[in-house]
Formats: structure tokens, sequence, C-alpha cells
């Protein structure tokens, strides 16, 4: 018999954090039964949906409001700074509209009211789950464009490099690469040494600072 790998589709992935016991199981069972969907983890409180959301990565947040250590709309905000990419629908007990808008401003999707059925956060998944690929996507875009400009200004400081070129164009370059917090030393080698010429004594001063800080944090 002749096997043919077919690839299996990627299922979302899906964290839960509520302080009651038993809207975690019964969420849980619920997706369960919803296709192409997977718990990857379980909190309790918000500071642990934090925590479990870093190390996971999920692709939904399914977030009570009112949890111990850090509420729903916290832990989301805390998220969503380092992972814009994941999207969030807050579970509450009760249809507050000041909190409803207070989720929305902050970009929360969905808002569901306990208890919830199952065609309900079947909905729910399903009109957050595309704002999650169309986020990521225009990440992906973001970062192929910041690379190539990355490319662009590395090409044109080659250049200023070899003939040492210190006017205003060659410091703007220069600086572009700087703001990168792994630029090449040389580039910050070169920056200085057009400061020295140029006698910005400022701009020396400042970028010695923004070393001595970047050697600090990654001894960290």
């Amino acid at each position: 018999m002749v096997q043919t790998n077919v690839p299996t589709k990627k299922k979302l992935r899906v964290l839960i954090a509520d302080d009651v016991q038993e809207t975690r199981r019964n969420t849980r069972l619920m997706l369960a039964t919803i296709d192409d969907v997977e718990v990857v983890a379980i909190a309790a409180n918000g500071l642990q949906a934090v925590q479990l959301a870093e190390e996971h990565h999920p692709d939904i947040l399914l977030l009570d409001i009112n949890m111990p250590e850090m509420d729903g709309l916290t832990a989301y905000r805390k998220i969503a700074h380092s992972h814009p990419d994941i999207g969030c629908i807050i579970i509450s007990a009760e249809k507050d509209t000041t909190t409803l808008r207070t989720a929305m401003s902050i970009g929360v999707q969905e808002y569901l009211i306990k208890p919830y059925t199952i065609d309900e956060l079947e909905k729910a998944i399903a009109h957050v789950y595309p704002h999650v690929l169309e986020v990521r996507q225009k990440l992906i875009q973001s970062e192929q464009l910041r690379r190539r400009n990355e490319a662009y200004l590395q090409q044109l400081a080659n250049e200023y490099a070899k003939t040492r070129r210190t006017d205003d164009k060659a410091i703007e370059v220069f600086e572009q690469l700087a703001k990168n917090p792994h630029c090449e030393p040389r580039w910050l080698q070169n920056l200085a040494m057009i400061y020295v010429v140029r006698q910005k004594w400022g701009r020396l001063k400042l970028l010695a600072e923004m070393l001595e800080q970047r050697t600090k944090n990654q001894s960290k």
C-alpha cells in the first residue's frame, strides 16, 4: 500500500484563564467539541495567564474579567504589549457597558457573558481568529519592510564608511542604524567618529549613554 503524507490542519491554540474551577472545566469541555481547536494552557488568575501566554504563545485568550492576582483586562494589556498577534475573548458574569467599552478600547475582540453556550463560544472564536491572522500578516509584512530598509541603510553605510563621509546624510544613515539594539559595533564606531569630526559633543555623549545602557541590559 502506498502511503501519502497529507499535511494536518494546524489547530487553533487557546488559553483559558478563570479563577472558578467549574468554569475552567466547562469551557475546556466545550472547546473539546469544536473542530481544530485545542487548549494549550489553563490559568487560575491573570498573573498565571501572562506567564503561560509567554510560554505557550496561544492564538486566542479566554480571560475572565475578575480574577485574583491580576484581572483579565490588565493581563490582556500585558500580553498584547509583547504579543499583539494574540486574540482575546473577555468573559464576565454580567454585562457591564463600561467594562465592555474599556475592553474594546484596549483591543479585546469579543465579550461573552456567563453562562455561555457552545454555539456562542464557537461564534466568538470564529469572529476573533480572522483578526489574529490579519494582525500576523501585517506583522510579517512590517518585518519584511524593516529588513529591506535595514539592508539599504547598511549598503549606504558601507559606501559612506569607505569614502569617510561625515556630512548630515551620513549622520542620518548611521543614526538610523544605531536605533537597532543589535546594531553592528562598526556602525556605532563610525557614528562616534563623525560626531568627533563634526564636534557634536552632545550627540556623542548620548551615544555613549545609549551604549552603556545596552551593555547593562545585556548583562542582566
